[in-house]
């Protein structure tokens, strides 16, 4: 660790990732916004929540994406997360041997010019809810559907933001199947104060590269088996 930071010269080891998961400490950010970031009951998003985030400094990014509709583009996408694809990036990355339970402590590095970057997280939260689809008596009489996989991260001491990311696949009423990133943070360290600038349109720029390798990962295995 230098200056309350887990820095790497070279793309982190395995190791290097779980010595940084040992040192880190508890989660970094109130208590009171534990799995806030847990999936909304609507597409429109909690606002209640949200306002309470904001008014408590925390800046909220969030990017949503269709990927298609049916049980194999949901199917897909649930495997793209649980594989951490939304996180093969080139210039950021997660162990993809992670399991995604709650509890399990992670470790995200990110490259920011000449040093990685390894910031830990744990899994807050999951959220695993799959409804059957309607027959067709229950689809004339509008019966509401959603089927959700997604999960929550939680920053650790040690991480330069305070706050949660979600990633969720949501396959809604209309047969549609989406993914969505959504998180919301604060600075936890003095660099990211003097960078908070920088350190938002990373976080845009990281939600639009997560979104398009979904995306893609999603085509081509539809494209495989065709």
């Amino acid at each position: 660790m230098v200056g309350g930071l887990f820095l790497s010269w070279r793309r982190p080891s395995r190791d290097q990732q779980k010595a940084c998961i040992a040192q880190a400490g508890g989660f970094n950010y109130d208590p009171r916004f534990h799995a806030a970031s847990s999936p909304p009951p609507s597409q429109n998003g909690n606002k209640e929540v949200e306002e309470a985030l904001s008014k408590n400094g925390f800046f909220i990014n969030r990017a949503r994406v269709l990927l298609g509709s049916g049980p194999l583009t949901f199917r897909l996408a649930k495997s793209a997360l649980l594989s951490w694809t939304h996180f093969r990036l080139g210039w950021a990355f997660v162990d993809s041997e992670t399991p995604i339970e709650t509890g399990v402590k992670f470790c995200v590095c990110v490259k920011e010019l000449l040093p990685w970057v390894m910031m830990p997280l744990q899994v807050a939260y999951v959220t695993d809810i799959f409804t059957p689809r309607p027959t067709p008596i229950e689809a004339a009489a509008s019966r509401p559907i959603k089927s959700c996989f997604g999960f929550g991260g939680g920053t650790l001491q040690g991480h330069l933001l305070a706050g949660e990311e979600r990633f969720s696949i949501e396959w809604d009423e209309n047969d549609q199947i989406w993914y969505e990133t959504f998180s919301f943070s604060k600075p936890a360290h003095f660099l990211s104060v003097i960078a908070y600038p920088y350190v938002q349109l990373r976080q845009k720029h990281f939600a639009q590269q997560s979104t398009n390798a979904v995306l893609k990962f999603v085509a081509s295995k539809k494209q495989s088996t065709t």
